[in-house]
Parts: C-alpha cells; structure tokens; sequence
C-alpha cells in the first residue's frame, strides 16, 4: 500500500513504514479519511466560584463556560482553586500539558494577590528564601514577591503546591481576600477576556511559551 502510493499523511504519500505519527496526524487511505484530529490549546479567564473539573455536583465546572463541542475534547492544564480567578488553560494535547508542569521546564506563574492586612519588607525575604510546608515535608522554592500596594502584591511562583500562596501568607496570619493568575511564563491573560470567555491561542503564543505543542518547528 505504502509502495503504490494509497496511504497519505499530512498531505504526502507515505514511503517509509516507519514513518512516525501521532494523534494529530492527518492520515488518508485510499481517499478515506482514517484520522483527522486537529490540537487546540485555549485561554480561559475563570471567574471566582467555578471549580477547576470536568464534573462536579455543587458547582460550575470550567469546561461548562465552553461550547458543547469543545468541552468533549480538551482536559485543563493545571488548576485554580474555588475563588481564585485568572488564567486557565485547556487542551487535547497532552504532551504540551505535561510539559508545561513539568518542574524541570521552570514556567512561572504570577498572581495579583490582595490581603486583609498590611504588608512589610518582611514578606519579600521570608517568599525570596521559601518556607518549610511540615505537611508535606518540603520546602518551596524561592517565590518572588512584589509589593505594590499597603495591601496588595503581585506573587511570581515557579511551582504549584497546594494553596501555596494562601498557606505562604497564612505564616504571617494575614489572610488573602482576592487571588487571581494573570500570567503562565510569556502567556498573560487577555485583558479584553471578561470573566468565563475563552478564546483559542496563537501560533505566536504557542511558541512564545517555548513549550513543544503539535506541529510545532
């Protein structure tokens, strides 16, 4: 079949049996189309109250703020927790999402963070050297922190351990009254996004975050 030409993978007649292909291969036999899945990757702005799942009984999840169609293909890269809104990312590209949590691809994320309490230089220094978590026994990795505001800072982690930046604060008993993730290392929420919108990624984007995505070069 290869030799007469009647197997076609994206768009070329395929010559060599160990041509490798994936899920997103397009993949035609004598003119029947065998596969035909195009990847897709989305920004979404979630609001505060939507729980980052596919399925839940008390709340919206993020997949129901988008169309029925897409909500069957993709999976969410990362969570938000309950009340913290921002940037949320969904795809069907699975390789892309687990390299971009990958602790070795050192992807930053940023957060406006806004506190119940004033501030000090004292939260700069205690972020910079991380703190000792006793319940899971490990330290967080240096985490910069920016005052910009009596009480309000923008937070910059290179991890995700759970309510981290609620439990960070919490060493100061200072509790946060709003969090939100405007930024996932060069991607920076669309600001014309309101919250529970979506849109699709650029090409640009896509290799701006210098993460490997589908048919990327």
């Amino acid at each position: 079949m290869l030799a007469q030409g009647r197997v076609i993978v994206n768009g070329d007649p395929a010559k060599d049996i160990a041509l490798p292909i994936n899920e997103f291969s397009h993949i035609v036999c004598d003119g029947q189309v065998l596969q035909c899945i195009s990847p897709i990757y989305v920004m979404l702005h979630k609001p505060t109250g939507v729980v980052s799942a596919t399925k839940d009984d008390k709340h919206t999840c993020v997949v129901d703020l988008l169309d029925d169609q897409l909500k069957k293909q993709v999976h969410l890269v990362g969570r938000l927790d309950l009340n913290t809104s921002g940037l949320l990312l969904l795809t069907n590209d699975s390789r892309w999402s687990e390299a971009l949590m990958l602790p070795e691809a050192k992807v930053t994320k940023e957060y406006w963070v806004t506190l119940a309490n004033p501030l000090t230089s004292e939260y700069v220094k205690a972020f910079a050297e991380g703190m000792y978590f006793d319940y899971e026994g490990i330290t967080t990795k240096p985490a910069e922190l920016e005052i910009v505001g009596s009480h309000r800072a923008k937070v910059t982690l290179r991890e995700g351990r759970y309510h981290q930046i609620k439990r960070m604060f919490g060493r100061f008993r200072n509790p946060v009254v709003e969090l939100h993730r405007h930024q996932i290392g060069s991607l920076t929420l669309d600001p014309r996004l309101q919250p529970g919108q979506s849109r699709r990624l650029t090409q640009q984007e896509l290799q701006a975050l210098d993460v490997p995505f589908a048919h990327s070069s």
